[in-house]
């Protein structure tokens, strides 16, 4: 950690001192470590600061601060600020981003879609939740959620049991493990995913604070499918968010007398696109993605290339790339780029372009 970050995690670790009045620290001194050696009155004249909050910023060597550092150190938890270049970019453009996120693991560059559902989900409403999340995350799709019980603990399983991506958001600090019993998914969530939260370490899964981890759920996310909701739960609120943010909203029907169905068929009737399936989601999001019988002959493809080949083509996308920045990108010199390419474009992987350019064909 730098001394930027140290003193922006010094700030956040402050009584009183969230996203509002880092954004203000930000803006009035330019970088964190500025506003740190500012005396308290500039802190209260400059940054509009009250004088609790300008005289509460945390001293180098208090406990709290301490056991801070201690426990980021221990979960080897990151620190990305809004202003860090690894800040999610759909995040940055909500109404009300996080200044800082705290991370565990590695996040997925993949295209997100969240789901979220009742705590208290019906057997066939996991069943389906399973099914959906595995099959979009086959497709290249990494799942967003709340790693509650219920129907987020069944779109972390579906993800993983078909070796995609996902994302847990947690509404407490990113020491916590909640609910104790999602310990086994949260340790695998963190082999090759990643698990985030707004909330400095040692702080607890409290009620108010769910509200605003639906919001970077949703944020995350190009669209909300919420599967099982009571008439008041709280995922409805993460639907409000994603209505909010501009992203599509989706939602299971249910039997209309089942009180997990109330939410959903009340979203369905007010305009929530209707799914019964993840091809229903693809359609509407991803209408390019290949399907998966595609996909699985796409992975067949890629496991019969060699490390150089394999690496090049990954590289490659549907938009097109001049060989010397595929050479560059992946290490490799002009004659391997172009002894790859050939071969790749006989077996009919990629298409060249006029001026040295080529894309993928399949």
């Amino acid at each position: 950690m730098d001394q930027e970050q140290a003193s922006l995690f010094r700030f956040h670790m402050s009584p009183g001192v969230g996203r509002t009045t880092l954004f203000k620290l930000k803006k009035t001194f330019g970088n964190f470590t500025a506003a740190l050696t500012a005396p308290p009155e500039d802190l209260v004249q400059m940054a509009q600061l009250s004088h609790r909050q300008a005289n509460s910023i945390l001293a180098q060597d208090s406990p709290s601060l301490t056991q801070g550092f201690t426990a980021l150190e221990k979960c080897s938890a990151n620190l990305i600020s809004f202003w860090d270049e690894r800040y999610p970019e759909s995040l940055r453009h909500i109404h009300d981003p996080p200044a800082l996120l705290y991370l565990r693991g590695l996040l997925p560059k993949n295209d997100c879609f969240a789901i979220v559902g009742s705590r208290r989900a019906t057997a066939s409403g996991l069943l389906l939740t399973k099914e959906i999340s595995g099959e979009l995350a086959k497709r290249g799709v990494c799942v967003v959620s709340g790693l509650a019980r219920g129907i987020d603990t069944a779109a972390h399983r579906g993800a993983l049991s078909a070796e995609g991506r996902t994302i847990a958001v947690l509404g407490c600090g990113i020491d916590q493990v909640y609910p104790p019993e999602n310990q086994q998914i949260f340790d695998q969530i963190l082999e090759g995913n990643a698990i985030i939260s707004e909330f400095p370490p040692g702080v607890q899964p409290l009620a108010g604070h769910f509200p605003g981890r639906n919001r970077i759920i949703s944020g995350l996310s190009h669209g909300v499918l919420i599967v099982e909701a009571a008439d008041r739960s709280g995922s409805l609120i993460t639907g409000d968010f994603a209505l909010e943010q501009g992203r599509e909203l989706f939602a299971v029907p249910g039997a209309v007398k089942n009180s997990t169905s109330y939410g959903t068929n009340r979203l369905i009737k007010a305009g929530a696109q209707v799914v019964t399936e993840a091809e229903d989601i693809l359609l509407a999001l991803w209408p390019d993605l290949p399907t998966a019988s595609a996909k699985k002959a796409e992975d067949i493809f890629i496991t019969d290339l060699d490390g150089s080949a394999r690496t090049l083509y990954q590289t490659l996308n549907f938009e097109p790339q001049h060989a010397d920045e595929l050479g560059r990108v992946c290490g490799l010199t002009p004659m391997e780029v172009s002894a790859i390419l050939l071969d790749l474009e006989l077996r009919g992987g990629v298409q060249t372009l006029p001026g040295g350019r080529y894309i993928r064909s399949r």
